[in-house]
């Protein structure tokens, strides 16, 4: 592979693989081999492009799920209004308070693992 040609190569493995794509589909799509793709898996600087192009694509989806949280919760506690059959009220009540306890739960282990962190690091080991 020239050098141009791996990186392009390269870029269309990491996307590919960083939508979700089968090992199959993402050889597919860059008009490589799988031997090729379980090739470059292998490669560490590979595999790092990888994991950071999948951890931005998560946190891009984290942030636009976070945006779009206070709509839901608006809409969560506008079905709690009496005019609203029970049932929904009901079905509203539960998944206010099931992810309440996760986002609650969700924030506890944030902290915890920040305090570990900083007393890591502060140990320097």
């Amino acid at each position: 592979m020239a050098g141009a040609g791996k990186k392009k190569i390269d870029a269309a493995l990491i996307a590919a693989l960083a939508w979700g794509a089968t090992i199959e589909s993402a050889a597919q799509k860059a008009n490589v081999s799988e031997r090729t793709v379980y090739r470059r898996l292998t490669d560490p600087a590979f595999q790092e492009r990888l994991t950071n192009l999948r951890s931005e694509t998560l946190q891009r989806a984290a942030a636009i799920l976070t945006a779009a949280s206070l709509e839901v919760v608006k809409t969560l506690v506008a079905l709690q209004n009496p005019s609203v059959p029970a049932a929904v009220r009901l079905g509203a009540a539960r998944s206010i308070l099931e992810f309440g306890a996760k986002l609650r739960e969700s924030a506890e282990l944030e902290r915890r693992i920040a305090a570990l962190e900083q007393r890591h690091s502060q140990t320097g080991n």
